[in-house]
């Protein structure tokens, strides 16, 4: 009698053990299918700039919005569905590292903020996400979001994000299309330089505050080319003058890059229009060239130039940037910049700088960044 207790118990001890383990394999299993990133960016330095006033005063700061790139933290992942079907999110926060403050509108996740579902015909995604201008000129702005670049000339370049958009983005063979439409582009009032404070979603207003992009692109081994179309609706309270939803503000850009050797050059030109009370027209053009040299170091240079239509106001900026990479993840750089503004323009040298109207200002930063 003992020996069929011992065995039914043993037995029943060997069931539980083998249902245990094929849970913890279907868990293991389970998770192998996903995959979750933390990934980041540390980026600041300090930076001298001159005619920072009217009173033709110089300053020396550390800087809120940019070094080389702006600071970021973000998580991002996937899960395998199955049939070549994925599940995917990105969380990515933006932050500045010289007080610790959260940036994009003093938004949480204010860079990126979407889940969606991609296969082989590419990806659909729902929330806060980068547009398709912003895309547009990732391979040909040799500069992107630096200290001194064409985001001083134009701040929604480098900020080109939608709220409350649904997007997508599909590659094939050589081409990429994608496009965004988003119910309320911006639904934060919190300002910042490319902050427009219309959150749309209004019931009896359906253009108020919507947006929609697209993008058309060609990638080949040594050169590329990419077109894109951007248009923002008004809405009440919107920021720059665009308060009504029968308002709109348009860009259209095409950029392209040429790659000799290691040298890279890439250009474009922003073509845009702001139809509100008062229609303004502009052009904004830039050329950069890359090359990295002696396995460490990478010299950057770029000339951009912005023009307001039917105006005196043009102002031209001029950058070059030297980088030495201390590691695969950890660099040391320095900017250096100079912007003439002609007529009534004040544009600053820097990203969310100012600078006395018509003066010209010059400008130097250094800096660390570290990625993880």
């Amino acid at each position: 009698m003992n020996k069929l207790i011992d065995n039914a118990t043993v037995t029943k001890a060997a069931m539980a053990a083998i249902v245990a383990i094929a849970a913890m394999s279907g868990t293991s299993a389970a998770l192998a299918q996903s995959q979750v990133t933390m990934y980041g960016i540390i980026d600041t330095g300090v930076e001298y700039v001159t005619n920072a006033n009217a009173a033709g005063n110089s300053v020396v700061r550390i800087p809120s919005l940019t070094g080389t790139f702006p600071s970021r933290i973000g998580f991002k992942g996937t899960e395998d569905l199955g049939g070549g079907l994925q599940a995917m999110f990105v969380l990515e926060n933006g932050f500045a590292p010289d007080t610790g403050s959260m940036g994009q509108g003093n938004r949480l996740f204010g860079r990126q903020s979407y889940v969606g579902l991609k296969n082989s015909y590419g990806a659909i995604m729902f929330g806060r996400q980068v547009n398709m201008t912003y895309l547009a000129s990732l391979k040909s702005d040799v500069m992107g979001p630096n200290i001194f670049s064409i985001s001083s000339l134009d701040s929604y370049l480098p900020n080109a994000r939608s709220d409350n958009a649904i997007g997508y983005l599909g590659t094939f063979a050589q081409f990429t299309v994608g496009a965004t439409y988003s119910f309320g582009r911006d639904n934060s009032s919190a300002g910042g330089p490319a902050a427009t404070g219309c959150a749309g979603e209004i019931a009896g207003d359906s253009k108020a505050c919507r947006q929609v992009t697209g993008l058309l692109a060609y990638d080949a081994a040594s050169f590329g080319v990419a077109s894109a179309y951007d248009i923002l609706y008004g809405g009440p309270g919107a920021a720059a003058g665009l308060t009504n939803s029968s308002y709109h503000d348009q860009r259209i850009s095409l950029n392209g890059y040429v790659i000799f050797g290691q040298t890279k050059i890439g250009g474009g030109l922003i073509d845009r229009k702001i139809q509100a009370a008062t229609a303004t027209h502009s052009d904004l053009y830039y050329l950069g060239v890359s090359y990295p040299f002696a396995n460490y170091w990478i010299l950057d240079a770029q000339v951009s130039r912005l023009k307001i239509k039917d105006t005196a106001k043009v102002s031209t900026l001029s950058v070059a940037r030297l980088t030495y990479n201390l590691s695969k993840r950890t660099a040391l750089y320095t900017s250096l910049g100079y912007i003439q503004n002609s007529g009534s323009a004040a544009v600053a040298l820097d990203a969310g700088g100012t600078v006395g109207t018509g003066l010209n200002q010059a400008g130097v930063m250094s800096g660390i960044r570290h990625t993880f």
